[in-house]
């Protein structure tokens, strides 16, 4: 690790002499903190500004903070942990303003089945978070007889009823980001990745693979805007898609028709039909100890109701939950993108049942991965919720000393090889 001020190297932890540059390892912990959580909170304000959502509150506080970080002027541990906590803030109302904006522009979500494997035909896949490029997409590829599907965080697309009447818009394919190197080759079609979670891709797909603006990868075909006829070109002279049908899911469970069902489940907790929540979702990656997130979801009481976003679904969603109080167990609530809502439930149900939101039967298992994990994290740290699990591994970028404050601030918890008693026996 690089110190700016005094350009010393340390062995991976930064340098430690603060006679030299008055920055000890946990000031740099909390820098690290806050520039990860200013990254993701800037991945949701670009998708925010692309649908009209600004808010100058926002700018000026990312100006301040990166002031207060990159340039190495603040070195008091109490006002930076204080910055660390305003981005989560921040983060909260850049969430609403995309909320907002997806809401506006495509229409509030409902529940919707969707088909998910391949139709026969040409077909083009869309990955990534950017509902404004998809939008883009199937206006140009309508009445030209190629099918376009989602992939990975595009899943909740279906859900918006401005997206889902285009009936182009055919079906859902493969899962998690990280299975792309295996599932992409088997879609005879172009790819398009509209935001991160994209990875460098073999010469089974490079030329079939398009990147928009700021994403790009070696191999592939970068665009710099919404013209997509290069795309739609390539799905032409593709070989067609065979008709594959894998399954049908539900998703569409936005904030709006959950708390649509809050005197039912409100009634329900009240008559013990409902006796926990679980909030099990974040940001999926491929090594090992994250069947934790599905080991815990399928040993979950049948008096609960499993709350989940992000591409942390794909790790719980593939099991039959089955129903509780007349609703399903297991409701999807969109990409990570729509954690605003998760924590809208988590507030109207502490003020339905007159308790602090760390009274309620909620519990909360997080993965983390990268930068978008750690602005909601921080977010949900911000609004005082405590006795967050996360994981599978310490954050490496938390010093000890950094992460003992947060977890006697807020009894943050780092998961366990094998789900706890307390979190899967009601009464333990």
């Amino acid at each position: 690790m690089f110190c700016n001020q005094c350009e010393q190297t340390q062995n991976g932890t930064g340098c430690t002499d603060i006679g030299v540059c008055g920055k000890d390892e946990d000031m740099q912990s909390l820098q690290e903190i806050l520039l990860y959580g200013l990254k993701g909170m800037a991945a949701y304000a670009h998708h925010a500004r692309r649908l009209g959502k600004t808010d100058e509150s926002v700018s000026a506080f990312i100006e301040e903070a990166l002031f207060a970080t990159v340039t190495n002027v603040n070195f008091d541990l109490d006002s930076l942990l204080e910055m660390v906590l305003e981005c989560g803030r921040m983060n909260v109302r850049v969430m609403e303003l995309l909320d907002e904006g997806h809401r506006e522009r495509f229409g509030t979500p409902e529940p919707t089945t969707v088909y998910e494997g391949t139709k026969a035909g040409p077909g083009i896949l869309v990955t990534g978070h950017d509902l404004v490029d998809l939008s883009d997409l199937l206006d140009q590829t309508a009445g030209t007889g190629i099918n376009v599907y989602t992939h990975g965080e595009m899943l909740p697309a279906h859900s918006y009823p401005e997206l889902k009447k285009h009936p182009h818009l055919a079906g859902h394919y493969g899962g998690p980001w990280q299975n792309q190197l295996w599932e992409f080759p088997m879609f005879s079609g172009p790819i398009l990745a509209t935001t991160n979670c994209v990875l460098i891709p073999p010469e089974t797909y490079a030329d079939r693979l398009f990147t928009n603006r700021v994403t790009a990868v070696p191999g592939g075909t970068r665009l710099t805007d919404s013209d997509f006829s290069a795309v739609v070109a390539k799905a032409k002279a593709c070989p067609p898609l065979p008709d594959n049908r894998v399954r049908e899911s539900t998703i569409g469970f936005h904030h709006s028709v959950i708390l649509g069902l809050a005197d039912k489940i409100v009634g329900a907790v009240q008559n013990g039909d409902i006796k926990r929540f679980y909030l099990i979702g974040g940001c999926d990656g491929a090594e090992s100890g994250r069947n934790y997130y599905t080991r815990l979801a399928e040993s979950s009481p049948e008096e609960s109701v499993i709350l989940t976003l992000g591409c942390g679904k794909y790790r719980i969603r593939d099991y039959d939950y089955g129903t509780v109080a007349g609703i399903p167990r297991f409701l999807d609530m969109g990409q990570c993108n729509d954690a605003f809502g998760a924590v809208q439930v988590a507030l109207a149900l502490s003020k339905a049942f007159d308790v602090d939101v760390n009274d309620l039967p909620l519990e909360i298992v997080l993965s983390w991965f990268e930068q978008k994990a750690v602005a909601v994290l921080l977010s949900l740290l911000a609004l005082n919720v405590k006795g967050i699990r996360i994981g599978p591994v310490p954050p490496a970028f938390v010093s000890p000393n950094v992460f003992k404050i947060l977890q006697d601030k807020f009894d943050l918890k780092i998961i366990e090889a094998e789900p706890p008693a307390e979190l899967v026996q009601l009464g333990a």
